[in-house]
């Protein structure tokens, strides 16, 4: 096996000084990783530690076995790699129940049966350690440049785990998001399903022959890379090999998710002539089948974005890998299409239908809180109509752009609108597509807005709030800050424009729907001025 400038208590045994030196007690513990050597003659050690220290004693305070007992725990729990004695100094022999605590936790006791210069030994033991830190960093930095050099030419991220593999002579296992486990080099199948239960049990509960870094994309865990071993532990040399592999990991699978990207907006027609209607069921049919994936039904988004500060740019094809990731987690195969300053998602349900609102809330509400949005630009989502038959998801595009007219009317909004929260609005929508509905509001409220034009007045804001308030005189004065002999005087006025009984529930309800209605109006007036598409009215 190469050298992992792993460093062990065996290995010190065999250095020089130790030729008189015996273990007496946890041999199980002689692959322990030794990092330094203490010399210590004092009992309370435990927040003298950092772990992995060898310790150097003449015994001089271990006469009693109580106190010897507490040391050897207090080294356990440590974390040091083993203790040498030294004998007939100031004590000749080990207790029986040290060496029995010391078998328990397979911790080495080491005992010197001839005076040794403890000097020498920490000499000796710290020049090795240094030369392997020394070593280790220049073969680090060697093993970087490598890793470096394969990355501009890299064609399938096999070849980075090879070259981590060369490295180490160690199995590596690579899993990405709901896939299975790549295991690298190829083995012949009966080694391969072992060493696939083992990760399986590591999975399931950390198993110390496993080393695991997370490869992290998007702010989202996209990976985990791994190395095994069943003999020596792995070493900080060997981790460090670990962490940047997965590094240049992440870099080459951010490029291939950022090319993908890009190929797929290049070819992006398709989809555009598909939530316009315009592809026949066939073609539709053909184009899923070929995803492979169970779709339950599909809806469209369409995402709004504002800058706060116009000379930023935002990167739009890193904000679609950002959102397709969330998008997935939810259960949604994502189909992206831009148009203007707009971004159309059509989202295909992969999961049960009957709760896709909410996975959408939670997928736009993570996408708001990311860190790409907090600085530089707003966002809005507006969600069409579900759609069970995907050939009709160009009725979710309309619908999805038609509740964009109506945002502002829509109350406690969080960023985000669905066309199933339009209720009122989508029937006046009906209304003005098959009736007069400027006659209607001619015929209802047009003398509240004719005296308030006339007389610079706020009759028609009095009269939505008194109607929303549910007639409550207290109420509505307060939410206008006017005082109530004001108020008195507004609804005197409306009465007469309207007619006296204009609160009984037939004329309320006529009022209520004349109201929302100018406000619709009003909407589509607004959208017919705005020419400057994704800006946020």
């Amino acid at each position: 096996m190469k050298s992992n400038y792993y460093f062990s208590v065996e290995d010190i045994l065999t250095r020089k000084h130790f030729e008189h030196a015996k273990v007496i007690a946890g041999h199980k513990g002689l692959k322990r990783k030794v990092k330094w050597v203490h010399v210590v003659e004092v009992t309370a050690i435990r927040n003298l530690l950092n772990g992995n220290e060898l310790i150097l004693s003449t015994g001089l305070a271990l006469k009693e076995e109580g106190t010897f007992l507490s040391l050897i725990n207090q080294l356990v729990d440590c974390q040091a790699a083993a203790i040498c004695i030294e004998l007939d100094t100031n004590i000749s022999t080990i207790p029986n129940s040290v060496i029995r605590c010391a078998d328990a936790n397979d911790f080495p006791i080491i005992v010197f049966e001839k005076e040794v210069p403890f000097v020498s030994i920490t000499q000796d033991i710290h020049s090795v350690l240094i030369h392997y830190q020394y070593e280790m960093v220049k073969q680090l930095d060697s093993y970087a440049q490598q890793l470096n050099k394969k990355l501009l030419n890299v064609n399938h991220f096999r070849e980075i785990l090879h070259v981590l593999h060369k490295e180490l002579d160690v199995p590596v296992f690579l899993e990405l998001k709901e896939q299975n486990v790549e295991i690298y080099p190829p083995f012949r199948r009966p080694e391969e399903q072992r060493l696939r239960m083992c990760y399986l049990r590591h999975k399931k509960s950390i198993d110390a022959q496993f080393a695991s870094t997370k490869l992290i994309l998007f702010e989202q865990e996209y990976a985990e890379l791994s190395i095994y071993r069943s003999s020596l532990p792995f070493s900080e040399y060997e981790l460090l090999l670990l962490d940047r592999t997965s590094t240049a990991l992440a870099q080459f699978l951010m490029r291939e998710l950022y090319f993908e990207e890009k190929k797929r907006i290049e070819e992006s027609k398709w989809i555009m002539s598909w939530i316009k209607g315009e592809h026949s069921f066939d073609r539709i049919e053909t184009y899923l089948s070929d995803l492979k994936i169970n779709i339950q039904g599909g809806v469209v988004s369409i995402c709004q974005l504002k800058r706060t500060n116009e000379n930023e740019t935002l990167d739009l094809t890193y904000f679609n890998l950002v959102a397709r990731s969330i998008f997935e987690q939810q259960g949604f195969q994502v189909l992206s299409e831009r148009e203007g300053n707009d971004l159309i998602f059509i989202l295909l349900d992969t999961r049960l239908n009957k709760d896709w609102k909410p996975r959408i809330v939670h997928a736009y509400e993570r996408i708001r809180d990311s860190d790409l949005f907090q600085c530089n630009s707003d966002i809005i989502f507006s969600t069409g109509k579900y759609q069970k038959e995907l050939m009709n998801i160009h009725n979710s595009y309309q619908t999805a752009k038609e509740s964009i007219l109506y945002r502002s009317k829509i109350k406690d909004h969080k960023g985000y609108y669905f066309y199933d929260d339009l209720h009122l609005f989508r029937l006046i929508s009906i209304v003005q597509k098959n009736g007069d509905l400027a006659e209607m509001l001619e015929e209802c409220i047009h003398p509240i807005l004719d005296y308030d034009k006339e007389h610079d007045g706020n009759l028609l804001q009095t009269l939505k709030v008194y109607l929303s308030c549910q007639g409550s005189k207290q109420e509505t004065a307060k939410r206008l800050f006017i005082v109530r002999q004001t108020l008195y005087h507004r609804l005197k006025k409306i009465e007469e424009l309207l007619g006296e009984h204009y609160m009984t529930p037939e004329k309320r309800i006529a009022l209520e729907f004349m109201l929302a209605a100018h406000e619709y109006k009003q909407s589509l007036n607004f959208q017919g001025c705005t020419k400057v598409k994704g800006v946020i009215p």
